[in-house]
């Protein structure tokens, strides 16, 4: 499962990486970018998420006896 957090975790970067280098800076709003936004969206949400999973799963390892 470690090894499973942190593939998604260097995933979610690099297609956070990938759509940032997709985004108009001139017209972000525009609708070829959205598509990038809405990516870097996703991938962040990932990457709090899975940063979240890893600190619960070390308390949960500090609380069991």
């Amino acid at each position: 499962m470690k090894y499973f957090i942190y593939t998604l975790l260097i995933l979610s970067v690099a297609m956070l990486i990938f759509n940032a280098f997709h985004i108009d800076f001139n017209n972000i709003l525009s609708q070829e970018s959205s598509g990038a936004l809405i990516g870097i969206l996703s991938s962040l949400c990932v990457i709090v998420l899975m940063f979240i999973l890893i600190v619960s799963r070390k308390i949960k390892q500090k609380n069991t006896p």
